[in-house]
Order: structure tokens, then sequence, then C-alpha cells
């Protein structure tokens, strides 16, 4: 059961992860950030790095779960929860699992590719052999206004560019 002090926490960690959303934002990088905890303490943090390193596999889940493993020395994330601002696709939901990441928080919800309950349940398949307990909709509004604000001054850039620069209007 959520309570009032655990729901506290839980907005503590995630606008440590839309900072690192921001991050992203700043960077022309889609704006998705996530922070690992583990008793009470952030032991990974990552955001979107996709353009910057040319990788389609940095995703700030992707990184934020190999920082964790690097402070733990261990694969085995236990007892860590994962606070991501965004619902993880289906490679990010596999490595939650994977990691073996005791819960999972994330804001808002992605009707195109969330693989956590929305297009996809990967954390939620009986088949697999890890549980992972999972939250959705923390500051979901502080989340989805940063995601909006980002495609919509893409669309902007993308009409200014077709048109031939702002000089041509």
């Amino acid at each position: 059961m959520t309570t009032p002090d655990s729901q506290e926490n839980d907005a503590r960690w995630m606008r440590l992860a839309l900072a690192e959303a921001a991050r992203a934002s700043e960077k022309g990088e889609v704006p998705v950030g996530a922070v690992i905890v583990r008793e009470a303490r952030v032991i990974g943090r990552g955001h979107n790095q996709v353009e910057a390193l040319n990788d389609p596999t940095a995703h700030a889940e992707i990184i934020a779960i190999g920082a964790a493993g690097g402070f733990l020395n261990s694969w085995r994330l236990e007892g860590a929860t994962l606070y991501v601002t965004l619902e993880p696709c289906a490679m990010c939901a596999g490595a939650v699992v994977l990691a073996r990441l005791k819960r999972l928080v994330f804001a808002a919800t992605d009707p195109k590719a969330g693989a956590c309950g929305s297009v996809l349940d990967v954390t939620g398949n009986p088949g697999l052999n890890h549980r992972v307990e999972i939250d959705s909709g923390v500051l979901a509004g502080e989340a989805g206004s940063l995601l909006r604000e980002f495609f919509e001054k893409k669309r902007r850039d993308a009409r200014v560019v077709e048109s031939g620069g702002l000089e041509n209007r």
C-alpha cells in the first residue's frame, strides 16, 4: 500500500529523474531521465544519450542501470528502485527484469512504446523469473509537459527549416 510518506519519497526521487530529463533536453535528446535508489541513496543516474553516442541502446534506464551496477560492483540491483520519467520500452523493461530491480516507478505512460502495461507488459510477463513492483503516474504532468514541449519545439524547428528559415517569411 502506498502511504503519504512513500508518495513524498517517490516524488523526491522523481524530481531528480526530471532533472536528468531536462539535461537530456538541453542536449537535444528526447527528455527522459532516470535515477536508481537503494537504501535512500542514489546509486545510478542517467538521461537519454542516443544522439550523442550514436547508440540506439543509450536510453536513460540503461545508462542508470549500468551506473548502478558499477557502483555496487554487481549486476544484481536487488532492493533498488528505478525512477524514470517515461514508461520504459521493451528493451529497458527487459533490463529492469534482468537487473533484478525490486521496484519501478515511472511518471508518464508511453502509449506508443510502453512495455510496462501500456503497449506491452514485459515486466508482468508470467514466464519471466523475476517480478518487479510497478508504480506509475508520479509527477506525470511534469514529465508529460517536458516531453510535449520538446516535441513541439522539434516540430516548430522542422517547419522553419522547411520554409527556408525565418528570413523568408
